[in-house]
């Protein structure tokens, strides 16, 4: 589950400067003048300069990390009936940063949020729901409030969505309705969902088995990270299941995979290290320098992509994609150029 905190919205590509540390190219005078002006407007009463601010304050950019004082701005904005700004209110009690744990209170402003049409409020609560976090578990309020949020295309919402059809939680298994659910996440980029549904192609579960099909899906996951991807995919290669078998391919994204947590790669590393010779083991730890190289590029591509989203004015969830947060980015070039 991912409850992160949303609306970082900086209102000016001077203080979208300030927030990616300087990468945006301002000089030291500049990026102060801009948080003088972010701090004054918030100071006023500003909402979505609080709600900013208090941004900064969680992740430290611009200002030494603080979580009393985001909390502070948070509740600002919130009060002003700020919804991205109630949602991060919310994640703020949940999770106890800045102020003793409270589902209570974290529920009723993601209520507040949500009520407003606020998607990543929406897949808070129906995430408290479904784990059963200070409130009963319940399975068919978690499934209501997920496809509120997957109304508006949030990725993360439709995934779980395709996970509860896959398990059968608050409804009977059921392949198919999964398929389409973490296709369409899968579609905006979801990590988990295009593996997962990789692993139905592979499967053959709710749509015709696919070693091909599989293969994309579990490529495109494994590239931006997901190790559970990254073992699959290395698999895929040892196994030769739909490709060509590459025993130096497969054991470098399995060694990737157990470096990035994923325990059965761990596993599967250790006895595929005992087959091979020294030279295939050097290859291999070559092979997987290349692609944690690649990796890191993708990674930085994204940020810059990401940035796209800071100058979005209103209620504006963060991107859930690559694809998403580089068409934000075009959109705001375009509005700087006019």
């Amino acid at each position: 589950m991912r409850r992160e905190i949303t609306g970082l919205i900086i209102f000016s590509a001077m203080a979208m400067s300030l927030f990616c540390g300087g990468c945006g190219g301002g000089s030291q005078s500049e990026l102060w003048k801009s948080m003088n002006e972010l701090r004054q407007k918030a100071a006023q009463g500003d909402a979505e300069a609080q709600l900013n601010l208090g941004g900064m304050y969680t992740s430290g950019r611009g200002v030494p990390r603080d979580d009393q004082e985001a909390l502070k701005w948070y509740r600002r904005a919130a009060e002003q009936g700020y919804a991205a700004a109630q949602n991060n209110l919310g994640v703020m009690y949940e999770k106890g940063h800045g102020v003793p744990r409270n589902n209570l209170e974290a529920m009723k402003w993601y209520r507040q949020a949500a009520t407003q049409g606020y998607a990543p409020a929406q897949l808070n609560i129906g995430s408290i729901y479904r784990e059963g976090q200070g409130v009963p578990r319940n399975y068919q309020e978690a499934m209501k409030w997920y496809q509120r949020a997957a109304a508006q295309e949030d990725a993360e919402a439709e995934f779980y969505l395709g996970v509860m059809y896959h398990e059968g939680q608050g409804t009977p298994p059921d392949n198919q309705a999964a398929v389409r659910w973490y296709r369409q996440a899968a579609e905006q980029g979801h990590a988990k969902a295009q593996n997962n549904l990789g692993t139905m192609y592979h499967k053959g579960q709710g749509v015709p088995q696919d070693d091909q099909e599989a293969i994309k899906w579990y490529r495109q996951a494994a590239e931006q990270g997901d190790a559970m991807a990254q073992n699959n995919l290395g698999m895929v290669y040892y196994q030769g299941q739909g490709i060509p078998r590459n025993d130096v391919e497969g054991y470098a994204w399995i060694l990737i995979a157990a470096k990035n947590g994923a325990k059965q790669a761990g596993e599967t590393q250790a006895q595929l290290r005992r087959r091979l010779e020294a030279s295939q083991i050097a290859a291999v730890q070559r092979r997987a320098q290349q692609i944690l190289f690649q990796l890191k590029r993708n990674r930085q591509q994204i940020h810059v992509a990401t940035l796209g989203q800071i100058v979005v004015p209103g209620n504006v969830p963060p991107p859930r994609s690559l694809s998403q947060a580089r068409r934000r980015h075009d959109v705001a070039k375009q509005t700087r150029k006019l």
